[in-house]
C-alpha cells in the first residue's frame, strides 16, 4: 500500500538550477546543496522548502507501506521526459529482473519508438505511468518553473493529463493509474482535479539523480542510502549523461543488499489530500 505526504518542496534557485525532469544542468550552488543533502536524506535545504511554500506549490511525497518481514522494499520510478533513451538502464533491469514504473510523456514515446518497444516487450517488469502529453507543469498562472512554461489554467492541465493518457492507451491498450507531472510540482487545486480523472499522484521520497544531472558516483551513493518504503525517482531520457551509469550501479548495490523492488501498480492506491 502507498502512503502520500504532501508539501515536500523544492525550489528553483535561478536560471541555472536543475529541473527534476532534466531541463537544465545544476548550478554550482545547487550541486553543493545536493551533495550535502545526501548525508541527511533530504532533497534541498529548509530555506528552499519555505520559499516554495510561499509560492503556493506542493510537491507530493510518496512512500510505500511495506511488508513487515525484515526485508527492505523500494520502488524504482524512471521518468522519460522529452529527450532520448538510455537503453543501458533498461537492459540492466531486464538482465537482473528488476521491476520499475516508467513515467513517459507522449512526446517521448513519439520520438523514441525503439525505446518504447523495448519497454513494452517486458510487461512483467515495467509498468507505464502518465507523465503528460508534452511535459507541461500542472501549475496555474503565468510563469515558468525550471525553464518550463506552466499549464496556466485548469483546462490546460486536464488536456496535458488526458492527452498523455490517450497516448499511453494507444501504445499499450491499458489505462495508466499513476500520474507524475513535469517538475513534480503542482498547484494545490490541480491535485484533486487530476485525481478526479482517475489517477493517483506519484510523488517520491528519494531523488536519485536530480534531473539526470548528478555524476554517477553521487547517484549510486544516494540510491545505496534508500530506506525501507522509499520511492526512488531517476531518469531514462538522458543517454549521454553519466547519471545513467549511477542508476545502474545503485540498483546493483541495492540488489546486493537483498533489497526488494516493486512496481507502483502492485500497490493499493491512496487518495491524496492537500
Amino acid at each position: 500500500m502507498a502512503t502520500l505526504f504532501h508539501h515536500r518542496s523544492a525550489k528553483d534557485l535561478g536560471p541555472a538550477a536543475v529541473c527534476p525532469c532534466c531541463v537544465m544542468p545544476l548550478s554550482r550552488r545547487r550541486f553543493v546543496t545536493a551533495i550535502a543533502a545526501t548525508t541527511v536524506g533530504c532533497f534541498v535545504a529548509p530555506w528552499g522548502e519555505q520559499a516554495l511554500a510561499n509560492e503556493g506549490l506542493v510537491e507530493p511525497r510518496l512512500m510505500l507501506k511495506t511488508p513487515q518481514d525484515g526485508r527492505r522494499t523500494v520502488a524504482l520510478t524512471l521518468d522519460a521526459c522529452p529527450g532520448g533513451f538510455d537503453a543501458k538502464i533498461i537492459a540492466a533491469l531486464v538482465e537482473w529482473r528488476v521491476p520499475a514504473t516508467l513515467f513517459v510523456t507522449g512526446a517521448w514515446m513519439h520520438s523514441n519508438p525503439t525505446g518504447l518497444a523495448m519497454i513494452l516487450a517486458h510487461p512483467d517488469l515495467f509498468a507505464i505511468g502518465n507523465h503528460g502529453a508534452h511535459h507541461v507543469p500542472a501549475v496555474l498562472g503565468e510563469r515558468r518553473i525550471f525553464g518550463l512554461r506552466v499549464a496556466g489554467d485548469m483546462d490546460a492541465i486536464r488536456e496535458e493529463v488526458g492527452r498523455g493518457e490517450e497516448a499511453i492507451m494507444a501504445a499499450t491498450g491499458a489505462k495508466p493509474i499513476w500520474y507524475r507531472g513535469a517538475t513534480a510540482l503542482y498547484s494545490p487545486s490541480a491535485v484533486p482535479a487530476i485525481e478526479g480523472m482517475g489517477f493517483s499522484i506519484a510523488g517520491y521520497s528519494l531523488n536519485a539523480d536530480m534531473g539526470a544531472s548528478l555524476p554517477a558516483d553521487a547517484v549510486a551513493y544516494r540510491m545505496r542510502q534508500a530506506k525501507d518504503g522509499d520511492v526512488i525517482i531517476a531518469h531514462t531520457n538522458q543517454p549521454n549523461r553519466p547519471s545513467g551509469a549511477g542508476v545502474i550501479a545503485g540498483v546493483r548495490a541495492l540488489l546486493d543488499q537483498d533489497v526488494r523492488f516493486v512496481r507502483l501498480d502492485a500497490l493499493t492506491q491512496s487518495v491524496a489530500s492537500v
